[in-house]
């Protein structure tokens, strides 16, 4: 999880990302040679916890099961509509193609990604009440949780349109399901099952109740 935690940290120092870009090819190429890395680390994470021993916190009951199957549904909509849509405040894709006009899912959310991440690790951390577990997800959850204040700040400093850019994903918000269209809800209900389906196999303990 250190190892993790400092990749991600290493991404956002300018120095670092212009030297590493350079190696890379440029922006497309360190995003995908990140994007290799994380997998990486991600599946060392996997091993390791279940190679942990057993330190329980507390029994789990029947309801917690109920937990991340239902926080998961609308973790997944963030996460799909968030990487698919173009952001110049958060996480994400970019800002390329991004239209004031219609911000879509910024009308709910500047940062839909990291709070589908904190559904995520939230969710996780109610049935799984061993310390390894939370050794995983409580990190996870604070970063997530402290990234949308963390980015705006950042944002205020590096982009002097940011003010301007950010009165656009105010209110009205029923307009935001026109401005994201259907194919990006169709494909986090994808996503959702590609969990369900994936999750026992890989993570070795199934997602339903």
């Amino acid at each position: 999880m250190g190892c993790f935690l400092i990749s991600h940290r290493l991404t956002n120092a300018p120095g670092f990302r212009r030297r590493a870009e350079a190696l890379t090819g440029g922006a497309a190429g360190f995003n995908i040679a990140y994007s290799i890395v994380s997998l990486l680390l991600l599946a060392w994470i996997i091993r390791a916890y279940q190679l942990a021993p057993a330190l329980v916190m507390w029994t789990q009951e029947p309801w917690m099961r109920w937990v991340p199957p239902i926080a998961m549904a609308p973790a997944c909509q963030l996460l799909t509509i968030g990487m698919t849509s173009p952001n110049p405040f958060s996480i994400g894709p970019g800002s390329k193609g991004f239209d004031p006009a219609a911000p879509g899912i910024l009308r709910l959310t500047r940062h839909p990604i990291l709070w589908g991440l904190s559904l995520w690790a939230g969710a996780h951390m109610v049935p799984n009440g061993d310390v390894a577990a939370w050794m995983i997800f409580a990190p996870l959850l604070a970063l997530a949780l402290l990234g949308p204040k963390l980015l705006d700040a950042k944002r205020r400093r590096t982009r002097p349109d940011w003010s301007a850019l950010a009165a656009a994903t105010n209110r009205p918000r029923w307009v935001m399901l026109a401005e994201i269209g259907w194919w990006k809800p169709l494909l986090g209900l994808a996503f959702y099952a590609f969990l369900i389906v994936s999750h026992e196999p890989v993570i070795g303990a199934s997602p339903l109740p």
